[in-house]
């Protein structure tokens, strides 16, 4: 089994286009990534993986505990460019014939100087198909939000256009039953703070 969780609350200080902006968790987010240490206890990490942004790689050190977390630099969100750590009303406000374009196109739209969500897959993929060919089950990769997505919509055949259709909230985890012949998407989005979603 493939655990792949985004990555707990970061402290982005409103609801910002955050990308590869650095920010550390906030109380909360440590508090929903212990939570998941105490739920996948029993489960042995064979390996722990994680995007190299430190909200990421901080809550994979608290899941896999004495487990070396082995940080992937193409597991980063998506690279937004001048828009990165700017408030989404304030480029909603002063770009607005981009951020009309963005909800036409979401697959192939690129703020300035950053990726789409195209380019986001084809850079994630590889390297996420690259990881799991490594090691054997179970592992947990930890990641973000929109790599998660164009991961889950890659592994489901779904286009990219519908990506958020899928849910992922902060501190969300995704299971991926690895079988004989094909890969199996076999959980969306379990919250921690969820008491019916308990795991492992």
């Amino acid at each position: 089994m493939i655990y792949l969780m985004r990555h707990a609350e970061a402290d982005t200080n409103g609801k910002r286009f955050v990308g590869q902006w650095d920010v550390p968790l906030t109380p909360r987010g440590r508090a929903q990534a212990r939570r998941w240490a105490q739920r996948l206890s029993t489960v042995a990490f064979t390996a722990v993986f994680s995007s190299d942004l430190s909200r990421a790689a901080d809550t994979a050190a608290i899941l896999g505990g004495d487990r070396a977390v082995k940080t992937v630099a193409s597991l980063r969100e998506i690279q937004l460019g001048r828009w990165e750590g700017r408030l989404m009303s304030d480029v909603q406000h002063r770009d607005p014939q981009a951020w009309e374009e963005r909800g036409r196109r979401i697959d192939g739209f690129r703020p300035p100087g950053g990726e789409s969500f195209a380019d986001l897959q084809d850079r994630v993929v590889p390297a996420f198909e690259h990881l799991i060919e490594t090691v054997s089950d179970p592992v947990l990769i930890v990641s973000h939000a929109g790599v998660n997505r164009v991961l889950l919509c890659h592994l489901l055949g779904m286009p990219l256009t519908n990506l958020f259709r899928l849910g992922q909230d902060v501190g969300a985890l995704n299971l991926i039953d690895r079988q004989r012949r094909k890969t199996v998407v076999a959980a969306v989005n379990l919250n921690p703070f969820r008491p019916e979603e308990a795991c492992g």
